[in-house]
């Protein structure tokens, strides 16, 4: 098949530090390619990848020192999109809703997979101005704040499994916090359950800089006050597989409705078993008892800690391995997209077969 994936150009594909969609977009983009799919990644220019790469800008917009406004970058890449659309079989998009008017001619030959939180109030209209977007959503808890629209499945992330083998926490390992320092994402939960617990805690994230402040005046002080609590700041894909590998746990204290949590399954990739709290995808991902287990409070998290030698981190890869694996993934696109193409294809024998039936009808 000739697919086209569109991703985001905050980050690169795959992304040098972080970033969840970008690293979702590459994991997808190589392994059609490895399966024989012809594919053309729209993508920022320093994107690594066996796709052809149709660069949308010179690097990653997030850690260019050059960039104040991404939407002009972005609209670069969907004119390019849309001068090159009647090359695919089927187009992937994952950058949220910028394309919806631009798309409303071959529509039908698209996708929409929604990465981010659905519960904001501006999102309602938006979507019920178009209704007939195909979309897909990664967690079923992802679509409950939504309108009626166009869904067209539910397709879980997955990983490739030999980027993330298994490693044995040591005896005195370290409880994992990763991700973004926000207010949802509840890094002070992670400090609290850490400190009632007396283990150490390992914090790397990103600092955005919407939440700077938050850093300044909330976590920044609890990091100084507690000698157990270390922020070793954002890492990249090399360092991440150590630190979730040699982790006790990973702590995922979320206080909003997560819409998938790609933490979560690369710590299970590493056999780590993961606390979170119960909120969002967490039931989805999470089984609880065998892969980690799901609180709802801090008491009870700090319970579950205390539990953790009765899951067998060979089991918690199992998991990982039987729902979360990147061929997993590409298999139930794959299956969207043929289902595109062919309905594509039967709307174009019939809109071609038209003025013949008019003229008979004459």
């Amino acid at each position: 098949m000739r697919i086209a994936q569109i991703a985001p150009l905050a980050e690169r594909c795959p992304p040098a530090l972080y970033g969840g969609t970008e690293r979702v977009v590459s994991y997808l983009t190589e392994e059609l390619v490895a399966q024989g799919h012809d594919v053309t990644l729209f993508a920022s220019g320093d994107s690594i990848t066996a796709a052809e790469l149709d660069p949308c800008s010179p690097q990653a917009l997030r850690l260019s020192p050059n960039i104040i406004d991404a939407l002009p970058h972005h609209m670069i890449m969907l004119e390019k999109v849309a001068r090159r659309a009647h090359e695919f079989d089927v187009l992937h998009f994952h950058i949220d809703l910028l394309h919806a008017p631009v798309i409303r001619d071959f529509a039908a030959r698209t996708l929409t997979t929604l990465h981010g939180r659905l519960d904001l109030p501006d999102l309602k209209p938006f979507y019920a101005a178009f209704p007939d977007l195909p979309l897909v959503s990664i967690s079923h808890a992802q679509r409950l704040p939504m309108p009626p629209v166009n869904w067209i499945g539910n397709v879980y992330h997955g990983l490739p499994r030999e980027m993330f083998p298994v490693q044995r926490a040591h005896n005195d390992g370290y409880l994992a916090f990763l991700g973004r320092i926000s207010p949802e994402k509840r890094p002070d939960r992670a400090i609290e359950i850490a400190v009632r617990a007396g283990l150490p805690l390992k914090i790397a994230a990103k600092i955005d800089r919407v939440d700077q402040p938050y850093w300044n005046t909330r976590i920044a002080p609890l990091v100084q006050a507690h000698d157990n609590v270390e922020y070793i700041g954002e890492i990249g894909e090399h360092e991440k597989a150590r630190f979730l590998g040699e982790a006790r746990a990973l702590l995922f204290p979320i206080d909003w409705e997560e819409p998938f949590g790609l933490v979560m399954i690369e710590a299970m990739a590493h056999g780590t078993p993961v606390i979170a709290f119960g909120r969002g995808s967490v039931p989805e991902v999470i089984d609880d008892g065998v892969s980690g287990f799901i609180v709802h409070t801090v008491d009870e998290a700090v319970r579950a800690l205390a539990r953790l030698d009765s899951l067998d981190r060979t089991l918690v890869r199992a998991q990982f391995e039987t729902r979360f694996t990147v061929e997993r993934m590409v298999h139930d696109y794959v299956e969207i997209y043929e289902k595109i193409a062919a309905a594509s294809k039967i709307r174009g024998f019939v809109a071609a077969q038209r003025p013949m039936l008019e003229r008979r009808v004459v």
